[in-house]
């Protein structure tokens, strides 16, 4: 009896030790990188919702916009730790996705977040902004605001192949009533309106240089779109060296705290805004249904995104500057 005493006191211990791991689920958080206000949003909004939800967040990035090995690495990482839900932003939508499939063969739910893969499918779901739609946004507010002028634009890109800089771009052109591609197709499309493309990696310096480089190739630019706002900080400082600023409309998408007081002070005239945080918290709350039920999610969860503008536009539909601060990310 003493014997079997013990050994059920054992077992007891076993399923209770198995019982507080399964209360406890552990998901990973991917971003392309750990600096990118963006990003640090992103991981507050998910470390508030694991702290919320007893989940256990583990999170890694890449070194910089790009680096899918570096991806690679915190995937294979959390996969031994023990994560069953995975969240990524992927820096390289195709070349992550063989990652991606050895994850799920193992049993691990795959979110993508922000930006999806290609082919999207490759994921178990995507939640992110509608970027095709942000770009639609921000094409109207141009055209508008250039009151019937004809337009001569320039765009800042993000880099060749990218679903999201595809989208943000043709959807700016769709909106502007120009010749685009539509919102599955990852080309840019370049109507002659288009006088110059430049890849800015969504980085300031690069998009200073892109601007340079496109002033040299048409002094006559009248509108920029860019891929983020610190492209459109780059572009506006390129414009201001030339003394071209106030002739040129400035349109970019993000929303973070910096780029909607850029709206404010006339550096960028409109922006649609996203939203990170909400994006994390949807996914750990999905990491943590799947742990206790084994139910996954699947398909596209748009997030949201909205029109900031200092000067409203007839027929656009656009919210304040003190609305887009109110729901701002990074530093204000």
């Amino acid at each position: 009896m003493s014997r079997l005493s013990t050994l059920g006191f054992a077992a007891a211990l076993a399923c209770f030790a198995t019982s507080t791991m399964a209360a406890q689920p552990v998901i990973g958080l991917i971003t392309k990188t750990e600096t990118n206000p963006f990003f640090v949003k992103m991981k507050e909004g998910a470390q508030a919702e694991a702290k919320k939800l007893g989940a256990k967040l583990l999170s890694g990035a890449g070194k910089a916009d790009g680096d899918n090995a570096g991806q690679i690495t915190a995937m294979e990482n959390m996969i031994a730790a023990g994560a069953k839900t995975i969240l990524i932003t992927p820096s390289d939508s195709k070349a992550i996705i063989p990652a991606i499939k050895k994850a799920q063969e193992k049993g691990v739910m795959v979110i993508a977040l922000d930006s999806p893969t290609d082919p999207a499918e490759a994921t178990d779901a995507l939640f992110a902004t509608d970027n095709y739609k942000a770009g639609i946004l921000i094409g109207q507010y141009a055209k508008a605001a250039l009151a019937g002028k004809k337009p001569v634009i320039a765009t800042l890109d993000l880099f060749p192949g990218h679903p999201v800089g595809a989208q943000r771009h043709n959807g700016f052109l769709q909106g502007y009533g120009l010749p685009s591609n539509d919102a599955k197709n990852n080309e840019l499309a370049k109507p002659a309106e288009v006088v110059c493309m430049a890849d800015s990696f969504g980085d300031r310096a690069k998009g200073q240089t892109g601007m340079e480089n496109c002033l040299q190739k048409n002094p006559d630019i009248n509108i920029v779109y860019t891929i983020n706002e610190p492209a459109a900080a780059g572009a506006y400082n390129a414009l201001k060296a030339a003394g071209k600023e106030k002739g040129v409309v400035i349109v970019s998408v993000d929303g973070g705290c910096s780029g909607i007081a850029d709206v404010g002070k006339g550096v960028i005239a409109a922006t649609s805004q996203q939203y990170p945080l909400k994006m994390a918290a949807m996914g750990v709350a999905a990491g943590v249904e799947y742990a206790k039920t084994g139910k996954k999610v699947s398909g596209y969860t748009d997030t949201g995104v909205t029109l900031i503008a200092d000067k409203a536009m007839a027929g656009v539909d656009s919210k304040s500057v003190k609305v887009g601060t109110d729901l701002c990310w990074g530093k204000k």
